[in-house]
């Protein structure tokens, strides 16, 4: 199944973590949050990615292009260095398709620019490519297929803000505060998984949240999986070193592959 992800984004909120670096390229450890989100995709059986491009595509076709297996596999080197022996392999059985879909586009146009590249697949995956969890997405796509009439999904899940939701009376005094990750609230965290009838709702120039998901609200053919486990976007420059220490404490929740205790879900998706 073919993963579409979306990394042209400015991400402003993040610009501490360098003015010219994109977004998907900020690390989580010393790789790119983009390579964990494609290893997460890989280690279900979804390895053709296709990759909409924006603000400085260049830097990750470059990181890519000269991508060391080395870096992050065991490898022997013998001969004076003149042989080298990897011992395991990361992104061998990857295929990525770089595609360049503009500087400003929003979501929906980023996803209609690719639309040729998801041929005749009745079924894809799409990605902000910027959050990280421990999700089993052949859970969430069996419950997806559970909906036949539904055209697309995402993980609903509970915000990683430390806010208050606030309730007031209309006299102006405060009926009701809590912890926002302890109200009912809770917000879209991406992992998309849509069918290709999804263009059939999206018009030019319109926001693939915004307009063509409201329609099917409307027609109670957009489905949610309620996801209570690990999730963490990474917004802002705070969220990144939250993301940081948590993979500094070792077996961070996301890295299913490593994972000691396989699922008994695994599998499911290939």
């Amino acid at each position: 199944m073919k993963v579409v992800l979306f990394c042209g984004g400015l991400g402003m909120r993040i610009r501490e973590a360098g003015d010219n670096v994109p977004k998907p390229m900020v690390t989580i450890g010393y790789r790119p949050i983009l390579w964990h989100v494609m290893k997460y995709y890989a280690h279900y059986g979804h390895t053709d990615f296709i990759i909409c491009l924006g603000y400085r595509g260049d830097v990750i076709k470059d990181y890519f292009l000269n991508y060391s297996e080395c870096l992050s596999n065991d490898f022997v080197l013998s001969e004076g260095g003149k042989k080298l022996e990897l011992l395991a392999s990361d992104i061998q059985n990857w295929k990525i398709t770089f595609v360049e879909t503009g500087l400003h586009s929003n979501i929906g146009q980023r996803l209609k620019a690719v639309e040729r590249l998801i041929g005749d697949d009745q079924e894809f995956l799409a990605n902000y490519s910027d959050g990280l969890t421990d999700l089993p997405l052949p859970v969430q796509m069996e419950g997806f297929r559970r909906h036949p009439d539904a055209v697309a999904s995402f993980v609903s899940v509970k915000p990683n803000l430390s806010y208050h939701v606030v309730s007031t009376a209309s006299d102006g005094l405060v009926s009701s505060i809590e912890d926002m990750t302890r109200s009912p609230i809770r917000i879209n965290g991406g992992f998309f998984i849509l069918k290709r009838e999804i263009f059939k709702h999206l018009q030019p120039g319109e926001e693939l949240v915004r307009e063509p998901f409201q329609r099917l609200v409307a027609e109670r053919r957009l489905a949610a999986y309620e996801y209570d486990g690990f999730w963490m976007s990474m917004d802002t420059f705070k969220d990144r070193q939250q993301l940081e220490d948590v993979y500094a404490l070792g077996n961070a929740p996301w890295e299913v592959w490593n994972h000691k205790a396989v699922p008994s879900y695994v599998g499911l998706a290939r």
